[in-house]
């Protein structure tokens, strides 16, 4: 099988204004508060760098399928005015409308509403650039990113399913979907950062491993152009020792605008040829065509 690639991926803060933007929000922030007006703009409001900040977001629901020459759904957000303009659209428009949330459970979920529209936004918080192999991160590496969704219908799926490789390590495989179709990008770096806004990578953490107690990350890789797939073995790296644990945990950023989806499971048993060998047919079966996860 693949070994996975090693990424860094940065996303880039949005400018004041009604700039286009990814679902980051900011940085270790603080007092989260999440309200969303019937006009349909959401205003975040936390505390971060020392000092209490309003961050509008609207203009954006869902996701679209990937496709080249056209552009990923995103939000418009405002940081510089966006207080004012949300006073006013709440004057407008009869108050705020973020009523109680009763959605799909969430992982890293700070806050969540339901609005008027039937629609959700959510606020998750998660390490996502902690660097691979448990090395200890900086400061700016093991920041907590708050990141902003709005959705309605279905979430993101991420598939994983266990299996070996060489008959001695253990591996994942599986697929990033988005009703029932594939999720990928169409650039990306020779260590596999996307280059375009569809592209995603998973971010896989290993818990009581060689590397220490607690949860780690393991690595993080991108999905495979066209299917959505993606396979891991939990190999020894050079000087550090394989990450395997007693669980694993691995989290994506959804498509478009839509939530973060996280799968978690305890590591599987001891190797069996026989689980080996379905393993082997199903990873052909749900990656038909990925040429990048073949059974080893």
């Amino acid at each position: 099988m693949a070994r996975a690639l090693v990424v860094a991926l940065l996303a880039a803060a949005a400018l004041p204004g009604a700039a286009r933007a990814s679902q980051l929000i900011d940085r270790d922030a603080t007092g989260v508060q999440l309200h969303v007006s019937r006009g349909g703009y959401a205003l975040v409001t936390y505390r971060a760098g020392g000092r209490v900040r309003h961050v509008l977001a609207w203009g954006a629901v869902n996701a679209i399928s990937p496709a080249r020459g056209r552009a990923q759904v995103a939000f418009r957000l405002d940081y510089a005015g966006g207080w004012g303009v949300f006073r006013r659209d709440l004057v407008k428009r009869s108050g705020d409308t973020c009523l109680p949330y009763d959605g799909p459970t969430l992982a890293w979920l700070v806050v969540a509403c339901r609005a008027s529209d039937g629609s959700y936004w959510a606020l998750q918080r998660w390490q996502r650039a902690l660097p691979n192999y448990g090395l200890a991160p900086s400061a700016g590496q093991a920041a907590w990113e708050l990141r902003l969704s709005h959705w309605s219908g279905s979430l993101p799926a991420l598939t994983v399913r266990f299996g070996w490789a060489y008959r001695r390590y253990q591996q994942i495989y599986g697929m990033l979907s988005y009703r029932e179709s594939p999720v990928y990008g169409f650039r990306s770096t020779a260590t596999g950062s996307p280059l375009d806004a569809f592209g995603r990578n998973v971010y896989l953490d290993t818990f009581d491993s060689a590397y220490g107690a607690g949860w780690r990350r393991e690595n993080s890789f991108l999905v495979h152009h066209g299917t959505g797939g993606f396979c891991y073995g939990f190999y020894p790296h050079g000087s550090q020792p394989s990450g395997r644990g007693v669980r694993y945990r691995a989290t994506v950023i959804g498509p478009g605008v839509t939530p973060d989806v996280t799968w978690e499971s305890a590591a599987p048993g001891s190797y069996q040829v026989g689980e080996d060998a379905s393993a082997n047919r199903d990873m052909q079966s749900l990656l038909r065509g990925d040429q990048l996860c073949r059974p080893h």
